[in-house]
């Protein structure tokens, strides 16, 4: 890990003071934590921004099972996208909706491009990318 450096920040009172109720909110232990978190995640979506970044994340979806030939479009999406899929995990939510979960790592655009055609396919309810980073370029 690098040295800590010490910097100071001006900020509006009534904006300090949004701030310091976040970090209540969300249980931080002081502003420095916070400070670094919010940093790390703008960081971590302009990564996502690049497209030739290697990147990882979930792609989560629930469908509808018996619309007709969806399963057939999912696979072959699947495999058509198998260098940048690392594991997929299926659950029978009930007897019509299924929920999948695939765990993707690759350049941005690729995930992106898949987690689209995904989501644009009729029968799926609900889709969502869920992006993070490798961690390679963060300290």
């Amino acid at each position: 890990m690098s040295e800590i450096v010490r910097f100071g920040v001006s900020i509006p009172e009534g904006l300090l003071q949004k701030f310091d109720q976040y970090l209540r909110r969300k249980h931080y232990r002081n502003r420095s934590e916070a400070i670094r978190d919010l940093i790390r995640e703008k960081l971590v979506e302009e990564e996502w921004r690049q497209s030739r970044s290697e990147v990882v994340g979930t792609i989560t979806y629930v469908y509808d099972h018996h619309k007709r030939e969806l399963t057939d479009r999912l696979l072959h999406l699947q495999h058509n996208h198998y260098a940048q899929i690392i594991s997929t995990q299926h659950v029978h939510l009930d007897h019509d909706r299924c929920l999948e979960v695939i765990i993707v790592k690759g350049p941005a655009s690729a995930v992106r491009e898949l987690a689209d055609r995904i989501k644009a396919l009729k029968g799926i309810l609900h889709c969502s990318l869920s992006m993070t980073t490798t961690g390679k370029d963060l300290l």
